[in-house]
C-alpha cells in the first residue's frame, strides 16, 4: 500500500520494533511509528476507506482505525480530538481527528500503525508516496 502522508510531521520520534518503553521500562515491541506533531495538528486518512473504530482505545488513547480492504487497516492514535465515526467512509487525505497525548503518552505526537490481516506491519516505507 502506498499512502499519503497522515499529519505534518517534525519527524519520526519512535520506529517500528523492539525499543525501551517510555512509560512501562523494559524493552516492548512497538507496533507502529509515532511522528512528532503540535498539538491540534490536524490528522488525515493515509488512504481510502471505512472507519471501523472511531474512540477510546485503552493506551490508544482517543484512536481511529480505518479499515482499506484487502486485509490492510491504519490506526491513528493519542489524538486530541476526533474527526469521524465508526461506519464512515474516508478518503486519502481526509480530516480523521487531531494531534493529542491521550492514553499512554509522554507528549504530542501522531501513533500511525499499518496492520495486514491483523498483523503489524512497518509503516514508515509506505507514507508520502
Amino acid at each position: 500500500m502506498s499512502a499519503g502522508v497522515p499529519v505534518r510531521s517534525r519527524g519520526m520520534t519512535s520506529g517500528f520494533g523492539m525499543r525501551p518503553h517510555p512509560s512501562l521500562g523494559g524493552m516492548r515491541f512497538h507496533a507502529g511509528i509515532d511522528l512528532a506533531a503540535r498539538e491540534g495538528d490536524g490528522v488525515f486518512a493515509t488512504a481510502e476507506g471505512r472507519v471501523v473504530q472511531s474512540g477510546w482505545s485503552g493506551g490508544y488513547g482517543l484512536a481511529v482505525t480505518i479499515d482499506h480492504g484487502n486485509g490492510l487497516q491504519t490506526r491513528y492514535a493519542h489524538l486530541s480530538r476526533l474527526g469521524v465515526m465508526a461506519g464512515e467512509d474516508v478518503r486519502s487525505g481526509e480530516l480523521v481527528g487531531f494531534v493529542g497525548s491521550t492514553g499512554r503518552s509522554t507528549g504530542p505526537h501522531l501513533h500511525y500503525e499499518l496492520r495486514r490481516f491483523g498483523r503489524p506491519i512497518d509503516p514508515s516505507g509506505t507514507l508520502g508516496r
